[in-house]
């Protein structure tokens, strides 16, 4: 088979297994989350309030940037009432809210921000001033599914590809080709992977661009294109690309063997510092510390694109057609590379792992750890393979056998597409250590209502609404602008007719003009009858009637 068409056959194999593969795993992981949680939020999520705030505060699990104009309030009526732009202070985002005007009833708080590790998460909860509405106002983008759909994770999985591609060649080229045999096909083998990264890049920052201002792939504008250039991510991925331009210049030379130490060294040092843009734009940026993770995700994606990069270069342009001789000297000095790269692998993986899960039980209660376990699995079957190959080399009988191992590096190649597809979802899914970590919210138990007389609009919980016990009772009025009104006398009386039970005259304490409590204790259980009047000024007075249902 000729070389170009065996380079293509193995080409087309592991994007074959890529689209498989991501498919597969994408049904049953799901769609992307967020990379910074929410830990907490004042008020809380689910919170009944007797007031409405005057501020709302969400603090993140890193330190998060603001995406303008997507984070609101947004009232009981469905207006925005958030001022002015948030302030963001490290991991805390501070939204102020109007002065005045502030009904009672569901707020909701919808936000799309973007992590420290480059990643946009957009969220949103409730909160009720008085009772919570009948019906909640709704975030614009409710339902939405992720706006760059599955753009960011193909175009991660081509850019491992392309890695993969560019790094194998020049390193065979500079180290251990043959005299005799031509280059020009590992030189466009690089050129082709070094075409791939730039077209990931690309990829990476038109998807940025989608997630960032919650909206599909066909209505970006420009501007939206090149707000991504002023983010941290867009920066990098800008460095990205000129480190690809770089290598595209001086590879060549490298690859044909004409090029001298200087140019060749200026290529590693390119090519390290390209590796390292991979970390600055994903999890290890936000680690617990981003110094050792950056370097240990560097050494790790450096590991995996020395050796199979290099494995897929052998197997493509050596193994067939390179006498047995020169393949003696090439395939030892091969292993001993290979070798030293699985170790890196491996070792940088290993403590990235335990870093990112945060927690052993992580590995089976996350879909981080999922993923992780799954890709470990299959790695550990490339290994396997691997190791057969290493002893076949030392025992000098991988010469006489380029088919069998020509065989053995196809199968090591298909089973990496598919750890290659894993990890282009991993690097998009919440670490294992941000599980656990979301705000709570607020599990209510009792009875919460807002009424409306002819005076005022009234608004109060009884918790734990249960008989045989002492519930505590909290009564606010408002006037029908949501503002505070001051009640001069209050009178609360419970009632249960149907069990012979007359009015119940209730003792209430005015904590605050506007605010009454009581202590109530209803004997049976039943749907209590309760009236709540407040007289608001001398002549001023009106009763709310309900029902209440005490278990």
């Amino acid at each position: 088979m000729p070389t170009r068409t065996r380079a293509g056959v193995l080409l087309g194999l592991l994007l074959a297994t890529f689209c498989t593969t991501l498919g597969a795993v994408l049904g049953a992981a799901g769609p992307a989350a967020a990379h910074a949680v929410v830990v907490a939020t004042t008020p809380q999520r689910d919170e009944v309030l007797g007031y409405a705030p005057r501020e709302v505060l969400l603090t993140f699990s890193e330190p998060v940037a603001v995406v303008p104009g997507r984070v609101q309030v947004l009232a009981p009526d469905g207006k925005r009432i958030n001022v002015g732009d948030p302030e963001v202070r490290d991991r805390t985002m501070r939204i102020a809210l109007r002065a005045a005007d502030r009904p009672l009833g569901t707020y909701l708080v919808s936000y799309r921000v973007v992590s420290a590790d480059s990643h946009p998460i957009s969220g949103s909860f409730t909160f009720a001033a008085g009772a919570p509405s009948a019906t909640p106002p709704l975030p614009a983008d409710a339902g939405a599914g992720s706006p760059a759909g599955i753009l960011v994770p193909v175009a991660k999985y081509v850019g491992y590809l392309g890695l993969l591609l560019a790094v194998g060649p020049p390193l065979l080229a500079a180290s251990m080709w043959p005299r005799r045999r031509s280059r020009r096909g590992a030189t466009v083998m690089a050129l082709i992977g070094l075409g791939l990264v730039a077209t990931a890049t690309v990829g990476t920052w038109i998807g940025q661009a989608a997630q960032v201002v919650g909206a599909p792939v066909g209505r970006l504008s420009l501007a939206d294109l090149r707000a991504v250039a002023d983010s941290d991510i867009g920066l990098v991925l800008a460095v990205r690309l000129a480190f690809v331009g770089l290598a595209a210049a001086l590879l060549p030379a490298v690859t044909r063997g004409t090029a001298g130490r200087g140019r060749t060294a200026a290529l590693a040092v390119v090519g390290v510092a390209g590796l390292a843009t991979w970390p600055l734009a994903g999890h290890p940026v936000a680690a617990p510390v981003p110094q050792v993770s950056i370097v240990l995700t560097t050494v790790h994606v450096a590991g995996i694109t020395v050796w199979l990069g290099g494995l897929l270069a052998l197997t493509v342009f050596l193994l067939r057609g390179t006498h047995e001789r020169v393949l003696a000297r090439i395939l030892p000095a091969w292993s001993r590379w290979a070798t030293v790269a699985v170790a890196w692998l491996v070792t940088a993986g290993l403590i990235q792992a335990a870093i990112e899960l945060g927690r052993p039980a992580a590995l089976l209660d996350t879909a981080y750890g999922r993923l992780l376990g799954a890709k470990a699995a299959l790695l550990a079957v490339v290994l396997a393979v691997a190791a057969g190959q290493r002893r076949l080399i030392r025992r000098r009988a991988a010469a006489a056998q380029p088919r069998r191992v020509a065989r053995a590096a196809g199968v090591e190649l298909a089973v990496t597409a598919v750890v290659l597809a894993l990890t282009a979802l991993l690097v998009q899914t919440p670490p294992g250590r941000t599980a656990g970590t979301a705000a709570a919210g607020v599990t209510r138990e009792g009875v919460a209502q807002s009424l409306t007389t002819d005076l005022f609009t009234l608004q109060f919980d009884i918790y734990p609404a249960a008989a045989g016990t002492t519930n505590s009772l909290h009564a606010y009025v408002y006037t029908p602008q949501a503002r505070e009104l001051p009640v001069a006398e209050w009178t609360i009386t419970a009632a249960l007719p149907e069990a012979g039970i007359e009015p119940i005259t209730v003792e209430v304490f005015a904590l605050e003009p506007h605010h009454g409590s009581a202590e109530i204790h209803f004997p049976v259980a039943g749907d209590w009858t309760l009236r709540i009047a407040a007289r608001t000024s001398e002549i001023d007075r009106s009763t709310a009637t309900t029902t209440v249902t005490i278990r």
